[in-house]
């Protein structure tokens, strides 16, 4: 499926994991053109031209750059990740006070130079940022939302297909909900190629118990804590994983991601981003309604919404 033509990506934010989203989407080829923006301008300047001195490498992508925000003139989409970043034992919540004074600062001055964009937000907390961007710019809700659970959504393929002895392209399960600690799989759906979840058994590996299940979970909500205590930082999957998204925006896929938008009457649900499957176009993000949910996964949905309202009045008062 082919790109918009002389399509054009801005990531907002040159630290590791913005540098990772640009070095991602120049090798993947996601978008024609490339933008990277930051305020610090000595630190974006040198990203930009470490990437582009292997632009011979990436086929027809090209970079540019700089701190002056007229670089994301006319991009069809924008990536934010600028923020503080999460440090070892903080948790994404802590993070929020913080990195909502740089969104509400940041959003009008981006909507001013880029006026058409789809707007992806990974900047922690993402989903209660996505609440405050959507209100600071007064986009239409499926023009901003956050990459919420996509990188969630893998780790958990990756291990189910560890598990299981197939390609991770052969799982087909979904985390949900807060990306971070309220988060959770998506299990009364979950399948390996048409099997349920529960019911995959092949010779070496048996079938799987709700305990190893839930242990599971566990792991992929806890993974970029082992990540950020072993290396600082998490940025090579969620480069990675952002660059797909702005793939499905750019080529117009439709394809089902769980992305994060702010719901509107979803399951009784309104006015808070959460992760839900949801069709990723040009035009942006549409939850889709139909997705099923059991008593406890709906339950948990819910709590969900409660952490994240909570972080949000906090933030107000």
């Amino acid at each position: 499926m082919e790109i918009i033509e002389n399509s054009k990506l801005t990531v907002v934010g040159a630290g590791s994991v913005g540098s990772s989203v640009a070095y991602a989407a120049l090798i993947r080829g996601s978008a024609r053109h490339v933008a990277l923006y930051d305020i610090a301008t000595e630190k974006v300047e040198a990203e930009v031209l470490d990437l582009a001195h292997g632009t011979q490498f990436t086929g027809s992508s090209a970079i540019v750059g700089g701190s002056d925000i007229s670089v994301a003139a006319g991009s069809h989409v924008v990536v934010i990740t600028a923020g503080a970043k999460q440090n070892p034992g903080q948790t994404r919540t802590e993070l929020a006070g913080v990195n909502a004074g740089i969104i509400r600062r940041m959003m009008p001055d981006l909507l001013a130079v880029a006026p058409n964009a789809v707007y992806v937000i990974v900047t922690n907390p993402c989903d209660v940022l996505t609440v405050i961007a959507q209100q600071e710019t007064g986009l239409p809700p499926e023009r901003i939302f956050a990459s919420g659970t996509v990188l969630d959504t893998s780790r958990l393929r990756w291990k189910l297909a560890e598990r299981a002895g197939v390609s991770t392209a052969s799982v087909h399960a979904h985390i949900i909900g807060e990306h971070g600690d309220t988060e959770f799989p998506l299990w009364s759906r979950a399948t390996i190629g048409t099997v349920p979840i529960l019911e995959w058994e092949t010779p070496g590996h048996p079938r799987f118990t709700l305990e190893e299940l839930d242990e599971i979970a566990v792991e992929v909500r806890d993974a970029a804590y082992k990540v950020i205590r072993g290396k600082g930082a998490t940025n090579y999957a969620i480069g990675l994983s952002s660059a797909r998204i702005v793939e499905a925006i750019l080529r117009d896929e439709h394809a089902v991601m769980p992305v994060s938008t702010v719901l509107r009457d979803f399951h009784g649900l309104d006015g808070v981003a959460l992760s839900v499957p949801s069709i990723v176009s040009a035009a942006g993000a549409e939850p889709i309604r139909a997705t099923s949910f059991s008593d406890r996964e709906l339950e948990q949905l819910r709590q969900s919404a409660d952490a994240l309202t909570a972080v949000a009045g906090s933030l107000q008062a």
